[in-house]
């Protein structure tokens, strides 16, 4: 593998450091290369693409790289910094229009992002994610999240109640959306505990799925499976306050999250799921 990877990366320098980590899906290596640390991320089976490096956020955000330590002393610091991410397209949005109505300016510098997806195919764990442009949030969400995650679910245990409650569920979700404007946000995509750390900088966070859309879905998992403090929703909320229903949404998040580790890890994940669907129902 390290032939690969000097040969990829084009570094004569590859240096590992630190100990090897395993998950519950992939194990992870860090090294030293002629341009710096880097983390690689390995998982050997066969059906697995490799998603692109993740995106760097830049002085704004938190890094996608470094010498990971561990976690909660910068949790608050980490909430801004995630709320300065996730309102970093609205404000080249705000600035586009602003100069597109000075006579004589024009926009330069990063471009304004207008709808959801990304340039490329992701990997939520091992399963790729189609990430094709759409002009309407709900729409993504729903056909390139829930439905993608139920067609593997129907390709394995063919479960006749996630179908039906599916079936119900898919037409009240645009709903849920009512009145609501939802500028496309740059999301880390895989935002739970085991995906955050820190160094001797500030936060860290790893293993991206990255893609724009609404910067609620981010927050889904981040309160799943161990969750982060709640300093880091406080000072997120401060940056980005709730909107009218974002309970009932957080439910429909957490929602494809249990379907994601229902297709990972089986059938343990099948009661969450049916039981979310119904809470959503209600």
């Amino acid at each position: 593998m390290e032939h690969l990877l000097r040969a990829e990366l084009r570094t004569a320098t590859l240096r590992p450091f630190g100990s090897p980590g395993a998950g519950c899906i992939s194990e992870g290596r860090a090294y030293d290369t002629d341009a710096g640390p880097v983390f690689v991320k390995v998982n050997r089976r066969t059906q697995v693409r490799p998603p692109p490096p993740g995106p760097s956020t830049g002085a704004a955000g938190p890094r996608l790289q470094g010498r990971a330590v561990l976690f909660p002393s910068q949790a608050s610091r980490l909430g801004e910094q995630m709320a300065e991410l996730h309102l970093h397209n609205q404000r080249l949005k705000d600035r586009c229009r602003e100069e597109e109505s000075t006579l004589g300016r024009r926009a330069e510098g990063a471009t304004y992002v207008s709808r959801f997806g990304f340039h490329t195919v992701t990997c939520c764990g091992f399963i790729p994610q189609v990430n094709e442009w759409q002009d309407d949030w709900p729409t993504f969400f729903a056909r390139h999240r829930l439905q993608a995650q139920l067609d593997l679910i129907e390709k394995d245990y063919a479960d006749r109640e996630a179908r039906e409650l599916w079936s119900q569920l898919q037409v009240k979700i645009p709903d849920l959306f009512c009145g609501l404007e939802i500028v496309p946000a740059l999301l880390h995509g895989d935002l739970w505990s085991g995906n955050v750390a820190e160094d001797d900088v500030g936060p860290v966070i790893y293993d991206p799925a990255s893609f724009y859309g609404h910067s609620e879905f981010e927050l889904a998992i981040a309160l799943m499976f161990g969750g982060f403090p709640r300093s880091f929703f406080t000072a997120y909320h401060r940056k980005i306050p709730k909107a009218p229903g974002f309970d009932k949404r957080l439910l429909l998040y957490q929602l494809f999250n249990y379907l994601n580790h229902w297709n990972h890890f089986g059938q343990g994940y099948r009661s969450p799921s049916l039981g979310t669907m119904r809470k959503l129902l209600k």
